[in-house]
């Protein structure tokens, strides 16, 4: 987890997960390319022209050619392979995908970038990070580095804009790919701490708002400070005077202690045209599971925080946990709805928590209009600091509501939240010198592996915005990571974990249409947009892009240099942020510290899944030489040489016994 190529190895043994496409090769650019990536016009916007489509991030379309009569005629239109067009492009599962002007912008977790022809798939241009940012992650120390992701970029100006995990933003020309500027974080003024070296990463897409561009940052488990940032979009200048930060400086306040920290906003910001108010989730107070040290409510983390964007001058903040020990961030980006509420038309801004509850403020005042609806089971009590009192707790590490995109429907004035059934066993640090001996690494002490049974499922629930009550709520087999995006004639898609792909009628529930991509991890809302007058959804699953339409009748092929094993239907797979630790083998001390720096980013601490495949019974589908050869050789999306000599022995013959 040391080297970027280790820390960020997409996928050991991924070959036998996650399967995808044949590639679509070319380069021909639409002719409105040239103007892509222009602000949003007065006419009807046709593409998904933000993360979450509109700046409210309702991920609600306005496009009506899928209706719930004709959407089970809809099939693949065109696939495209990213590996076809790079054999080193990783995973790139938690992309969600920006459409404009008829181009298609995609990331991957090694922060490249691909554009491409959003009406067949070809490729218009691909950018690589330059050898700056590879040389600096390549020597970094990365063995704290949660989760390997980049979900989305911000398309404005002509220009495409992407966050480096090693704490950069960058500006491309959207035309051809070219990098126009670069800003290291912590060369700007009251942003020197801001390193990888500090424990600062970046995950999110950045979000562009009347000309800036807003950024946040992920490591609040390592205990850095979060905070949010304006730039400039014309230079990347700085255009707050200083940035927000969510929590006080080391030292002051509740903030004492070499590990504590945290109230990282790791996840895209909602604006609100009409005032020019933004807002966004901040994550947990750290150490994790160890409070003693952070008593009180470690303000303003777990919390959803209104800023004025203009200045970044805090206008209110809400907190979701009163004292969190179970990592239970206010992780996914806010909702603001114009809806009614108690039979009056209202602006509210709505969230799911990690703490499995959905809760609605007044945008304007911050006054509370929905206080806590469960959605996913919990149960949950503080960790004993022995191991043999741990119990389960729902909901887990993984949370109730994760990073996956909640959507609003007017029509029904249903708001419909993806929900995580999966619990974790966890013991609390005994003091905070236990906490400084393992340095500060998440969460201070441990969470066990859960017990062989235990149930991992996901639920869809519909909470109808004029009662705060719910309307229904449906089970899936796989947590739902990704979340979801609606339509105008009352539709929501969605994806899963085992690669099936669904539309829901977002009234009843039912499920109206369903498919296979080809692939597997699903962890993204989809992209739904419309070109030459007909309308198109968009899924993105390991490396592989899908695109669906009427009548589409293309059958899928298998990713390239992926085998699919047939069994691959594990509730874990995809399980990002995954961040339990592995057992210690007898004979085979060394395997754990080998797996941690060569593996752990991508497939969890635990074997559970990230953004590669969940380990935890490899040897029952591949034998120790078939291990050995792939950690040896690499393939798919896995390059060669994660391990070498000695240490790809040993750590194969360990990965055989997981069965």
């Amino acid at each position: 987890m040391k080297r970027y190529l280790k820390a960020v190895s997409i996928a050991l043994l991924a070959v036998f997960v996650i399967a995808g496409c044949a590639t679509n090769q070319g380069n021909k650019q639409k002719n409105n390319a040239n103007n892509a990536n222009q602000p949003a016009k007065a006419t009807k916007e046709t593409g998904f022209p933000n993360w979450g489509y509109d700046l409210q991030q309702t991920r609600h379309v306005p496009y009506d050619k899928i209706t719930k009569d004709n959407v089970n005629k809809l099939g693949v239109v065109w696939q495209s392979d990213l590996a076809g067009w790079d054999k080193k492009a990783p995973n790139a599962s938690e992309d969600y995908p920006v459409v404009k002007d008829g181009v298609m912008y995609v990331t991957t977790s090694l922060n490249k970038v691909f554009a491409m022809d959003a009406s067949n798939g070809k490729k218009i241009w691909e950018w690589t990070p330059p050898k700056e940012v590879q040389n600096h992650l390549d020597h970094a120390d990365l063995s704290l580095l949660e989760i390997v992701a980049s979900r989305g970029v911000a398309v404005a100006e002509g220009k495409v804009f992407v966050l480096m995990a090693d704490n950069r933003l960058i500006k491309l020309d959207a035309k051809t790919g070219k990098m126009e500027k670069m800003v290291n974080f912590w060369d700007v003024k009251d942003m020197k701490g801001v390193t990888l070296e500090n424990r600062y990463y970046e995950t999110s897409a950045p979000m562009y708002y009347k000309g800036n561009i807003y950024v946040g940052s992920s490591g609040g488990d390592n205990g850095i400070r979060g905070f949010v940032m304006a730039f400039k979009a014309s230079d990347l200048s700085p255009a707050w005077d200083a940035p927000f930060w969510t929590i006080p400086e080391k030292g002051k306040d509740w903030v004492k202690g070499k590990y504590t920290g945290g109230g990282a906003v790791w996840n895209p910001m909602a604006f609100d045209p009409d005032t020019d108010m933004m807002y966004f989730g901040v994550g947990n107070p750290a150490p994790d599971y160890f409070g003693d040290i952070r008593p009180g409510n470690n303000p303003h983390t777990d919390s959803v925080v209104a800023l004025d964007s203009k200045t970044g001058k805090l206008v209110w903040a809400k907190s979701e946990v009163g004292h969190d020990v179970w990592d239970y961030d206010a992780a996914s980006t806010p909702m603001v709805l114009n809806a009614t509420v108690g039979g009056k038309k209202k602006k509210v801004v709505v969230h799911g928590g990690k703490n499995g509850k959905w809760f609605a403020w007044d945008a304007k005042s911050g006054n509370t209009i929905y206080d806590g609806v469960p959605f996913v089971k919990i149960k949950h009590t503080p960790a004993p600091t022995d191991k043999s009192k741990a119990v389960l707790q729902w909901p887990g590490v993984e949370g109730g509501q994760n990073y996956g995109t909640e959507t609003y429907d007017p029509g029904t004035n249903y708001v419909l939240i993806p929900g995580i059934n999966m619990p974790s066993l966890a013991v609390a640090a005994k003091d905070e010198k236990e906490v400084e001996q393992k340095n500060g690494l998440f969460p201070g002490t441990e969470v066990l592996p859960s017990p062989k049974g235990t149930e991992s499922s996901g639920t869809i629930t519909a909470i109808d915005l004029n009662t705060g009550k719910k309307v229904y709520q449906n089970k899936t087999k796989q947590p739902m990571r990704g979340g979801f995006t609606s339509t105008t004639t009352g539709l929501a898609f969605y994806g899963e974990l085992d690669g099936t792909v669904s539309a829901m009628d977002i009234k009843t529930g039912k499920k109206l249409w369903n498919a296979k991509t080809g692939g597997q991890q699903v962890m993204m809302a989809p992209a739904i947009y419309m070109d030459n007058g007909k309308q198109f959804v968009t899924f993105v699953t390991g490396t592989k892009v899908v695109t669906y339409g009427l009548g589409g009748k293309k059958s899928l092929i298998p990713e390239q240099g992926k085998e699919e094993s047939g069994k691959n239907d594990n509730a874990n797979d995809g399980s990002s942020g995954n961040k339990e630790k592995g057992k210690k083998q007898p004979g085979n001390t060394a395997a754990p510290a080998i797996y941690k720096k060569s593996c752990a980013s991508c497939h969890g601490q635990n074997l559970g899944g990230g953004v590669g495949p969940d380990l935890t019974h490899i040897g029952s589908k591949m034998s120790e030489q078939d291990i050995l050869n792939q950690i040896i050789n690499g393939g798919g999306r896995m390059p060669a040489g994660m391990a070498t000599g000695d240490d790809a022995k040993t750590l194969a013959r360990w990965l055989s016994q997981k069965k």
